[in-house]
């Protein structure tokens, strides 16, 4: 890939990956280590971008299996993932409320059966079209707009049932 290319495609594509990152991270360090190596793996790969989807699309698969592989390495030697300290300057009573019901949406999210989950969290964290969501899973757009249709209405019909 010429460096003109390489160019274009991390100004054109870099939000979307890096979005994409956080969703499966939820921290701004290893997102970005994760989109670095995606653009590097992207650039320097062997096999070049054959244009059947869209790039960003291409990018995101290649930064999912950059996830899996970091996942499978760390799990191996970490015990338990680093807490997020609250900011002391928000107020206090508003913190609490919106991290309880933040915490029992994420809950719900975490037991919730593939691919319901993934769409859900590229859709709604990652802001991903339907299309780009299509391609991440080859399958159609439609596809993607009803697995997150179904998606919402499991979390509304778990939250209304209390389940946690």
């Amino acid at each position: 890939m010429d460096k003109k290319t390489a160019e274009k495609l991390y100004d054109t594509c870099y939000m979307q990956v890096y979005s994409y990152a956080m969703t499966l991270v939820k921290d701004q360090h290893k997102a970005q280590e994760i989109t670095q190596e995606t653009f590097f793996k992207a650039m320097t790969a062997k096999q070049a971008f054959r244009g059947e989807s869209e790039c960003s699309s291409w990018l995101c698969a290649i930064a999912k299996n950059i996830f899996i592989d970091s996942t499978r390495k760390a799990s191996r030697y970490q015990d338990e993932p680093d807490e997020n300290i609250a900011d002391s300057d928000t107020d206090i009573e508003q913190s609490i409320t919106d991290s309880e019901t933040s915490f029992r949406i994420h809950m719900l999210l975490h037991d919730m059966e593939e691919p319901y989950k993934e769409v859900f969290e590229l859709r709604v964290f990652g802001e991903l079209s339907f299309t780009q969501i299509g391609a991440i899973f080859q399958k159609t757009e439609t596809w993607a707009r009803v697995t997150y249709h179904r998606a919402r209405l499991k979390l509304k019909e778990r939250m209304n049932n209390n389940e946690i």
